[in-house]
């Protein structure tokens, strides 16, 4: 079997990780999957560490000519059996870019948005033609099956999602996933506790992600909560882990709300594992759409409780191991009642409870079982044809 994965990014993010590591996981399991996006990317090094065949395309040109022009003359060539998409913006590439080579490879799109496709042509012609769309989170399929909307809700994205329109049977759900290999129960990291200025005395909370205008991510709304029960918990600190447009009004917040000396913005890190085991709980206060929640599984996989918002897909990663808290997204005084039991009742997890949470994360959503699922597919679809 031969697969090539199209990617105009590798600009890092989630869609991009995701597709890295599915490629690296179908090569583990004897495919040859390649990636097809434009060379001196930002993700050159992942690809070069999961030893990744790239092939550098030129720049993309007036829409994306030059990029169609190339990957048409490697479909034609190559003799793939399928070619993968996972952005948006490289679906209708994709379709042509198969159109020029003058070949029948099958056709395969990811959807890690919990929405459908922005323009119409794009949501009724998607399902007509390619040969699946696979869905990151059950939400996600149901939101290109159904639509969804939530017209009351204060953030615009969430007031209207259409459907697709077409075959829906044609939509599968397959999970992202996490390297469990790199995220596993470790002791908590005395560099990055060193940096945070946080000894071991402390209670941490940590929301993990970027915080960009207009309203982040739950950030402004986990600060309201940790002022609410700062008091009552004196050892609790309160981190920001993250990057964006929105540091100084977080900043903001942290002096009016009382909580200098409690509440951190502490930058970006590489290290994520390090980050996971140096905490004691991640709060996910999402307010947005998201269709899955990997972070959720970052932490379990180290052993740490979570409090999350009920939303989209967040819930179906929650529940792989469950322990925490699931709370209405934009609640503050919810979430600061479920902060408040985590350090009542998780402020020593026992190794084997860690272990068992590892485990559990492991076997359901590691990379291996999302590369084995992907496999299962793609031969499905084959001998469909």
């Amino acid at each position: 079997m031969k697969v090539l994965h199209l990617n105009t990014m590798l600009r890092g993010g989630g869609t991009d990780d995701q597709c890295v590591k599915v490629v690296a996981g179908l090569r583990s399991l004897g495919v040859d999957a390649r990636i097809m996006g434009p060379g001196g990317c930002e993700f050159r090094s992942q690809l070069q560490s999961f030893q990744i065949p790239q092939i550098a395309t030129p720049p993309e040109g007036p829409l994306k000519i030059h990029f169609m022009r190339a990957a048409a003359r490697e479909i034609r060539t190559g003799g793939y059996d399928i070619v993968h998409a996972h952005h948006g913006r490289d679906y209708w590439p994709t379709f042509l870019s198969v159109a020029l080579s003058l070949r029948r490879p099958k056709i395969v799109f990811t959807r890690h948005l919990a929405k459908s496709p922005r323009s119409l042509p794009s949501r009724f012609f998607l399902l007509r033609l390619c040969d699946r769309v696979i869905a990151v989170s059950e939400f996600t399929q149901q939101v290109m099956k159904e639509g969804f909307n939530d017209p009351d809700s204060p953030e615009p994205e969430r007031h209207y999602r259409p459907r697709l329109l077409g075959d829906t049977s044609k939509i599968s759900v397959i999970p992202c996933c996490i390297d469990t290999e790199r995220f596993y129960p470790q002791p908590p990291s005395a560099q990055l506790l060193k940096e945070w200025n946080l000894g071991p005395d402390h209670f941490i909370f940590a929301v993990v992600g970027g915080y960009d205008h207009p309203r982040g991510k739950g950030q402004r709304e986990y600060l309201k909560a940790a002022a609410l029960i700062h008091k009552q918990i004196p050892s609790a600190r309160f981190l920001i882990i993250g990057r964006g447009s929105l540091a100084e009004t977080l900043k903001q917040d942290i002096q009016q709300l009382g909580l200098e000396g409690k509440a951190f913005l502490a930058p970006y890190s590489h290290d994520m594992p390090s980050v996971m085991n140096s905490i004691h709980c991640l709060v996910h206060p999402a307010i947005g759409t998201e269709s899955f929640g990997l972070v959720l599984l970052e932490a379990f996989a180290c052993g740490r409780p979570v409090i999350a918002s009920a939303l989209d897909g967040i819930p179906e990663a929650f529940h792989v191991v469950g322990r925490g808290e699931l709370v209405p997204p934009e609640n503050v005084e919810v979430l600061a009642h479920s902060m408040k039991k985590i350090f009542e009742n998780e402020s020593s997890p026992s190794e084997a409870d860690r272990k068992a949470m590892h485990i559990r994360v492991k076997t359901e959503s590691s990379l291996p079982v999302m590369a084995s699922r992907t496999y299962n597919l793609y031969k499905q679809i084959l001998n469909h044809a």
